[in-house]
């Protein structure tokens, strides 16, 4: 099976649809399976005091001021699910609170993802699993026996689930990968487990392809330089389609293996044959 892999636009939109449409349109070209956002109800994910925080950014002075001019309304999500519709593209989001997880349902999305911020909030956890989508479960910040705990919720429920190690620093410097971290939740979980990156180039993205990952998830931009937390850690479209080329080529790679001679080597034995000495 390949892997399966998601463009995470996430907030990259800074609150414009022209924007996200071509993010969306970019993961298409570059062979994206799905793309995927970020869906907040503000009052209920921040507390006042966080919200009136002073905090300079283009839509205000203020905390909250940034957090609502990230979040799209409704008709923003309307357009987004049709355009993705008329691209071909599965699209789905990360809900940070249960109302936001019940404002996304009209839209009838193939997956949902927890991210590594909710994992301990059980109550979201609850009505995600309910849903039985098929869900990606990001695992940074978070220890084995927490992510013990958000699986059992999901096995409860009977919900189809992955796990994704994440590294939760943006960006994430190369040798904290610890990539071997996918064979360790493999053998604990006895899951599928992807990869959910926030470094800076592409070498480690493909590295997890080549352990065995049946997920990649990074995050895309048109300009790493926009304003964002999240666009130093992403890749621009040009290099996003670069991974995705570099990972189906180590899919076709990785082979079987068992041992196979092909008929160009046997040729190439027949060839050689009168300068080969038995040591026998």
């Amino acid at each position: 099976m390949s892997i399966f892999i998601i463009a995470e636009i996430g907030i990259n939109h800074n609150g414009d649809l022209k924007l996200a449409k071509k993010l969306i349109e970019g993961a298409k070209k570059s062979g994206a399976n799905a793309v995927k956002f970020q869906k907040r109800t503000i009052e209920l994910v921040y507390t006042k005091e966080a919200l009136s925080a002073h905090r300079d950014s283009p839509w205000g002075k203020t905390n909250e001021d940034q957090k609502r001019g990230l979040e799209f309304k409704e008709k923003d999500y309307d357009e987004i699910n049709k355009f993705c519709k008329e691209i071909k593209i599965e699209w789905f989001a990360s809900c940070w609170d249960v109302e936001s997880l019940k404002f996304l349902k009209k839209y009838n999305c193939k997956y949902n993802k927890i991210a590594s911020a909710m994992l301990t909030h059980f109550d979201l956890l609850e009505e995600v699993a309910k849903e039985k989508k098929h869900t990606f479960i990001s695992t940074g910040m978070h220890t084995i026996e927490e992510i013990t705990k958000a699986v059992e919720v999901f096995k409860k429920h009977g919900c189809p689930f992955e796990l994704m190690h994440t590294v939760s620093t943006y960006p994430m410097k190369i040798e904290n990968a610890n990539l071997n971290m996918i064979k360790t939740l493999k053998k604990i979980f006895n899951c599928n487990v992807g990869y959910s990156g926030h470094e800076i180039g592409r070498a480690v993205s493909v590295a997890a392809a080549a352990i065995g990952i049946s997920s990649l998830e990074r995050h895309i931009t048109l300009d790493r330089t926009n304003y964002g937390s999240d666009q130093s850690a992403s890749l621009e479209i040009d290099g996003f389609k670069l991974v995705i080329d570099y990972v189906r080529n180590v899919e076709q790679a990785m082979g079987s293996g068992e041992k196979i001679i092909l008929d160009e080597e046997i040729k190439i034995r027949e060839k050689l044959g009168p300068l080969r000495k038995s040591k026998h």
